[in-house]
């Protein structure tokens, strides 16, 4: 059963990254790239993204992560000074900074799908766009330094 809940949270936590950073990369590309009927579709991809492979890795990732704690013997009372409560917290960071995210983009797709006849996006799709970039940058780095820890296990 460990390697059971091992093997979906290295699977999981793989879609959680890849999809995060693949999603990033389009949207970031698309929105300089300036074509409005590009940007949207891509951020229309990039919601049902989410939808079908984020969300269902950010659930898996908890589940996993504290079954396989309490299975290796671990308490939950011991996460605070260590490796494990540091990852948590990380987690939480970058999930707070996901779920803000997720109304942007529905925002922006909306913007952009809207009026396509006019060239020009409103003013708010990019004042949209520059808060997704800076709530991304901390959830990128914060799930950077969680498979660290995960890996290295430093204290």
């Amino acid at each position: 059963m460990y390697l059971l809940l091992k093997t979906l949270h290295i699977l999981s936590s793989t879609v959680l990254f890849g999809t995060g950073l693949g999603t990033a990369f389009f949207m970031w590309k698309v929105n300089r790239s300036g074509n409005r009927q590009a940007m949207a579709v891509v951020t229309g991809h990039v919601i049902k993204a989410d939808l079908y492979f984020t969300t269902p890795s950010i659930v898996l990732q908890p589940a996993t992560g504290v079954a396989m704690m309490l299975m290796a013997g671990y308490p939950l009372e011991m996460l605070s000074p260590n490796w494990l409560g540091l990852s948590l917290w990380l987690y939480g960071v970058a999930g707070a900074c996901w779920l803000p995210v997720l109304w942007l983009q529905y925002r922006m797709h909306q913007l952009a799908v809207h009026d396509q006849a006019n060239p020009e996006l409103p003013a708010s799709y990019w004042r949209y766009e520059r808060a997704w970039t800076c709530l991304g940058v901390p959830a990128f780095f914060s799930l950077v330094i969680v498979f660290w820890l995960m890996v290295a296990k430093p204290f």
